[in-house]
């Protein structure tokens, strides 16, 4: 049961030099877009980097796996297309891959 919670250090490491990284990249992007006003298209551009990364990390996972989650994954899609809110989303996506799996 001693090993359950046993932490490598080189684990440690690896854990705090990601939290420094993600802390750095984030406050490196405040810093240097705090003398910048956003609107017009550099507003639109920015707001469009989320999806967008988040598509990129999506996506192969979603054609690599069964027919269930991608149809499943084109489900979810669409209802966030209509901007539902984010537990609708959520959920959505949750039932459609059980609904598919028990179907297919």
């Amino acid at each position: 049961m001693s090993n359950l919670f046993t932490v490598h250090f080189t684990t440690f490491l690896a854990i705090i030099g990601m939290g420094i990284a993600t802390y750095s990249t984030r406050l490196s992007g405040l810093l240097l877009m705090r003398g910048v006003v956003v609107q017009g298209r550099l507003k639109a551009a920015l707001d469009a980097v989320p999806p967008a990364v988040l598509m990129a990390v999506i996506t192969p996972t979603v054609f690599m796996t069964g027919k269930a989650e991608t149809i499943a994954a084109a489900v979810t899609g669409a209802v966030a297309f209509f901007r539902l809110p984010l537990l609708v989303v959520i959920l959505s996506g949750i039932f459609s891959v059980v609904l598919f799996r028990h179907l297919i």
